[in-house]
């Protein structure tokens, strides 16, 4: 089987560090713990990082530091996994869905003006599929009306707009190291920021609200552990070292793919103008009136896995029913989306050539 993905880091990369950790019995709150929160920071260009266990722990500390209440409205990109907006839902705020461009599959302009109020508090963008293209935009509209931007960048380590890397785009940014992501310790994630405000409030709210004040310890508000353990540092340094080279790699297979599939009516995620793309996953539209369900069963009987793009947030069942906004290219994207297998040495030639079979079969039968 030709797997979606594969992790870019391997056991003996990590072996001599993992025997020393296990040597010296400090397991969390060690040296590489703090190299990782240095490296992140010190590669996206923040003043800033904070190790968290998830992405969506992350979202969560972002809205708990905006002091988002019950009530309060925040717009969210709708293109895009549901932990996006779930963390806005569980807070009891309003989550309000802003269609996306069915070109880049992110959050479109003019439908963030036209979704602001008087009880709008934040903004979620998402590097939909590691894409950053657009925040730039999104950025200079939240400050035309002094909101703050969060950057829902869980797929975007390695990416940049306007040479400056996802991590330092947004007031607040979030990244994921789930093993679906180019860098990853397993589960895990974090926050970046420029803001020193946000950062000190982070500062005491992930250390379960202490704070050292006249020498001592003390409990100044309540929080959290959200910790990385040291392993996984490891391994987030380990690839964060390769992280560009690797980037360079997927942008080469993703022309490799589109040279063969682009001619059969395919369509990639496009990227803005200087824009680098990490190629998170390899999206294609499918060509007009094909059934992407069938050609996933189709490819998976070949033995290549594949999956839909991602989801259109305000369709799925919970949010329908409850709010009853589905926004149309969000929608459209949700079901006519692909993504294909995208790592080094993927056999690009045979996935190209078994869905160009499928798609003369197709067209053979209308």
């Amino acid at each position: 089987m030709i797997k979606l993905i594969k992790p870019y880091i391997g056991f003996n990369e990590v072996e001599n560090e993992f025997r020393e950790i296990f040597a010296s019995g400090i397991f969390t709150k060690g040296e590489y713990v703090e190299k990782f929160s240095n490296e992140i920071k010190n590669y996206v260009g923040s003043k800033h990082a904070f190790l968290m266990t998830s992405a969506t722990t992350a979202l969560t500390m972002c809205l708990k530091v905006l002091d988002i209440q019950q009530g309060d409205e925040v717009i969210v990109s709708d293109f895009s996994f549901p932990a996006t907006v779930n963390v806005v839902e569980d807070l009891g705020a309003i989550p309000v869905f802003a269609d996306v461009s069915r070109i880049t599959f992110n959050m479109a302009p003019d439908q963030l003006e036209k979704k602001i109020s008087n009880k709008t508090k934040a903004v979620i963008f998402v590097d939909a599929l590691g894409n950053p293209s657009g925040i730039t935009n999104i950025k200079l509209i939240c400050e035309k009306y002094n909101i703050p931007l969060i950057d829902d960048a869980a797929c975007a380590i390695g990416s940049s707009e306007k040479s400056i890397k996802s991590g330092s785009l947004a007031d607040l940014s979030c990244f994921s190291f789930h093993p679906r992501k180019l860098l990853t310790t397993g589960e895990g994630g974090a926050i970046t920021t420029n803001h020193e405000k946000y950062a000190e409030r982070l500062k005491v709210k992930l250390n379960h609200g202490a704070k050292v004040e006249d020498g001592k310890l003390d409990f100044v508000d309540y929080g959290y552990n959200y910790r990385l353990a040291d392993m996984q540092c490891v391994m987030g340094l380990k690839q964060l070292q390769k992280l560009d080279s690797i980037v360079k790699e997927r942008n080469h297979i993703k022309n490799e793919f589109c040279e063969k599939l682009e001619p059969l009516g395919f369509k990639s995620q496009k990227t803005s103008p200087e824009v680098i793309h990490n190629v998170q996953s390899m999206v294609f539209v499918i060509p007009e009136g094909m059934n992407r369900d069938e050609l996933i069963i189709f490819l998976r009987g070949k033995e290549i896995e594949s999956t839909i793009g991602t989801y259109c947030l305000s369709s799925t069942s919970y949010y329908r029913k409850k709010y009853n906004d589905v926004q149309a290219n969000s929608s459209f994207l949700e079901k006519n989306t692909i993504t294909l297998p995208c790592y080094q040495n993927v056999d690009v030639d045979y996935i190209c050539r078994k869905i160009k079979e499928y798609v003369e079969n197709y067209r053979g039968l209308k």
